[in-house]
């Protein structure tokens, strides 16, 4: 397999935290997304979405969604487990990791696409040129305190997102907090059950990813 990456992007991130989390190595390719290599017809050819990360497998499948990308590592390593260890936990975390998405990366991507001028007619990723709306990146900002807050409260009882132990729910809480700061909203200070997790998850080894 291949797993077709770019250092700079928040999706792939999410993706190499997981693998490092699992302790695995696969073979990558680095996308110059600055620089339009997503649009190349090869790269089209591979995932006409134009965007990453991709997985490409041995079969000639590719797996181009970062949660898809994951279940299949998990299915092939299932320990540690990061998607939970049967029926009742993997709900759990899907549940929360939902959450996260709509209300945290969303938000986010929302806040920091629609305000970046280097994205000035890239306010979605993938293959249409789409105008900001500058009203969506305040709109973004405004979620996103609303996702710091609720987030803080249900740290407030629990060490990570879906209770004891580090998940692919808090792999992506810490994206959307990062790509957050991007949209320069960071959360409070106040909101010490959330920094505290914050300053946990950052200083696990695979957070270098």
């Amino acid at each position: 397999m291949k797993f077709y990456d770019c250092a700079t992007a928040p999706s792939p991130r999410r993706v190499r935290i997981f693998l490092a989390e699992k302790g695995l190595t696969v073979p990558s390719v680095q996308v110059d997304l600055r620089n339009g290599e997503q649009f190349t017809p090869a790269f089209r050819a591979l995932n006409p979405d134009c965007t990453v990360p991709v997985l490409a497998l041995d079969s000639g499948a590719a797996i181009t969604n970062v949660v898809a990308i994951c279940r299949y590592l998990e299915e092939l390593h299932p320990d540690p487990a990061l998607m939970g260890r049967n029926a009742e936990e993997r709900a759990i975390v899907e549940s929360w990791l939902r959450r996260i998405e709509w209300d945290g990366l969303q938000a986010a991507q929302e806040a920091f696409r629609n305000a970046a001028p280097g994205l000035k007619d890239r306010a979605l990723p993938g293959p249409l040129a789409l105008e900001q709306i500058p009203a969506l990146a305040e709109r973004g900002r405004l979620r996103l305190q609303h996702f710091f807050a609720w987030l803080d409260v249900r740290l407030a009882d629990n060490a990570f997102v879906c209770g004891p132990r580090f998940t692919i729910a808090d792999i992506a809480a810490m994206m959307a907090v990062e790509l957050s700061t991007r949209a320069k909203l960071e959360p409070p200070g106040h909101l010490v059950h959330l920094q505290r997790w914050y300053k946990d998850v950052s200083a696990r080894p695979s957070a270098k990813a």
